[in-house]
């Protein structure tokens, strides 16, 4: 009863959260039949102050960071990543009535990183008194950039195997190449370089980082808009994705805390970091996902993969995942 008390609550808490609450608002307005739009220039402007403020962010924590002591939870956070993408994507293209490009990007949005949820997790440990390293917050992008850029990359193949009839291979090298050279990879590459070889903390505190809750929260109600309009096609298969969003974040987890108690074993990684790793394999990506998938797999409709992030999977990873890693940490750990 506890648990379900407090997944309600985190659920409302999320339900006024300038995320969620400007990507309802859109929603309500459009289906007002408001006559609101953003004009197109506008909206590709605020996805690139977005993603290059992410980039230079991660770049800056990496920069910071003991390479070598992150090398073997790297490798794992970045095969999570991936693996997250490929079996998410997998088991949705075998339901009945779903989109794959609706697929693709959902699969995506929960291979990526929710920064609050992170967050939420390190205030917990730090509460708990469970150790971490400083730089376990700078493996994120090893795990969100890779499943963003997987998951756009396996769109790209399916559609090109669509338009020529299942008949014959893709050409993975060239999407791979159209994946990197779009606007949403190479904003987060560009942001990410930059943050590692110059020192770009002053700009990025007076500039990017004021701007950036607004312009996220102008995103929103764009996707908001737009989700309203699809809603339709959706209204018959959500509760495939409800599903998907309430199992995903505890399956993936527990695999995440399971390769972190490996590298425990192996390298010394902390009890805390072992946490804070299934933290970000079981979290949905609220910030860097939404404008990238919107970017790289247009086709995919943001009810779907928006919608089964926000509503169910932050708070199953928040209320029932982050209490559920740090008690499997204490029980195995003797903490």
């Amino acid at each position: 009863m506890d648990i379900l008390l407090d997944f309600a609550a985190t659920f409302a808490a999320q339900l006024q959260k300038p995320t969620l609450a400007f990507l309802i608002g859109g929603m309500l307005i459009a289906a007002l039949g408001s006559q609101l739009t953003i004009p197109d220039p506008v909206y590709r402007f605020i996805v690139f102050m977005l993603l290059i403020t992410i980039g230079l962010r991660a770049g800056m924590e990496l920069r910071q960071a003991d390479l070598a002591s992150m090398l073997l939870p790297a490798l794992f956070t970045v095969a999570l990543g991936l693996a997250i993408v490929a079996a998410g994507a997998f088991a949705l293209n075998r339901l009945p009535g779903l989109k794959p490009d609706d697929n693709y990007a959902t699969a995506g949005l929960f291979g990526a990183v929710s920064a609050s949820t992170l967050a939420a997790a390190m205030v917990v440990l730090d509460e708990e008194g469970i150790p971490f390293e400083a730089w376990v917050p700078a493996l994120y992008p090893f795990m969100d950039i890779p499943a963003l850029l997987a998951a756009i990359i396996l769109a790209g193949m399916a559609r090109q195997k669509r338009a020529g009839g299942g008949a014959g291979k893709a050409d993975i090298k060239a999407i791979i190449l159209d994946s990197l050279r779009g606007s949403a990879i190479s904003a987060l590459l560009l942001g990410m370089l930059l943050g590692i070889i110059t020192r770009p903390d002053s700009v990025v505190e007076s500039f990017y980082d004021p701007l950036f809750r607004g312009l996220l929260s102008i995103l929103m109600l764009v996707l908001g808009m737009e989700a309203w309009s699809r809603m339709a096609e959706l209204a018959r298969v959500a509760h495939w994705y409800a599903t998907y969003a309430l199992i995903a974040p505890i399956v993936h987890g527990l695999a995440a805390f399971g390769l972190g108690y490996v590298a425990h074993m192996t390298t010394g990684f902390s009890p805390g970091g072992v946490v804070l790793l299934a933290v970000m394999a079981g979290s949905s990506s609220d910030i860097s996902g939404p404008p990238t998938l919107r970017a790289g797999i247009p086709g995919a409709n943001p009810s779907a993969y928006i919608g089964s992030s926000t509503a169910v999977g932050t708070p199953v990873a928040i209320a029932i995942g982050i209490p559920l890693y740090v008690a499997l940490a204490q029980l195995v750990f003797d903490l």
